[in-house]
């Protein structure tokens, strides 16, 4: 499930603000450079940070196995003409390429909301947006990551009783229906007792932030995205 868990990984260590300037490092260079070099050696980034947050690849793209069906449909699409030849490989490269770009992203927020408590996050946001916008975005990034685990185990538990009551043998479109009729309903219930318990707990929109700070590992792993930049814009200039 897409939510923190409490570890001892490089990955825990980090300073939120790090992960974040490493996620806009690597977001910045694949769009500037998506070509298969520049995308292998992201792949090796993302590959060490995966392994120092203690998470797997399979693992980290499971989180988002809903979406890839989609993402994957993209390189075909792109490959289909309306006349002859009718299919265009070379067509597919560019679509095949975002599309991995679009892999490598999505690992890293894995990663990111795996090591990273809710509070963490709610503070570096408000550092990097001083004032009341920055306030209110905090608090709606942390709403988001407490909400959306409860809303992921909502409907695995509202398709494995449909599978339990023989929904697998009804036709697709009502499978969907039901699962999308059920999926809202309880985010409305959810969604009503979660401002419930935000006006029972009187909820601040101004908490006291956590202490956040700088160490020696941020300092290096910064070092390591400014490398990445310094060399895509060495690549740039030198083309």
């Amino acid at each position: 499930m897409l939510s923190h868990e409490p570890g001892d990984t490089l990955g825990h260590r980090l300073d939120p603000r790090t992960k974040l300037a490493v996620q806009a490092v690597v977001a910045a260079v694949a769009l500037a450079h998506a070509t298969p070099r520049w995308l292998l050696a992201l792949t090796v980034v993302c590959l060490l940070a995966l392994r120092g947050c203690g998470l797997s690849v399979p693992a980290a793209l499971a989180e988002y196995r809903g979406v890839l069906p989609f993402l994957l449909v993209a390189p075909l699409l792109g490959a289909l003409r309306l006349g002859p030849p009718w299919v265009d490989p070379a067509a597919a490269i560019d679509p095949l390429l975002s599309v991995y770009r679009t892999l490598l992203l999505l690992a890293l927020a894995a990663a990111y909301v795996h090591t990273t408590p809710p509070r963490d996050s709610r503070a570096a946001v408000a550092w990097l947006l001083p004032g009341t916008v920055g306030r209110y975005c905090a608090l709606g990034v942390s709403l988001v990551f407490r909400f959306l685990p409860l809303l992921q185990s909502d409907l695995r538990r509202l398709r494995a009783a449909s599978w339990v009551r023989l929904g697998d043998e009804r036709r697709v479109d009502r499978r969907v229906a039901h699962l999308a009729i059920g999926a809202l309903a309880r985010a409305f219930r959810r969604a009503d007792a979660l401002a419930l318990a935000l006006r029972a707990r009187c909820l601040s929109w101004n908490p006291t932030p956590p202490a956040l700070a700088f160490e020696w590992r941020d300092y290096a792993v910064l070092c390591v995205a400014a490398g990445i930049v310094a060399a895509a814009a060495l690549s740039l200039t030198t083309r």
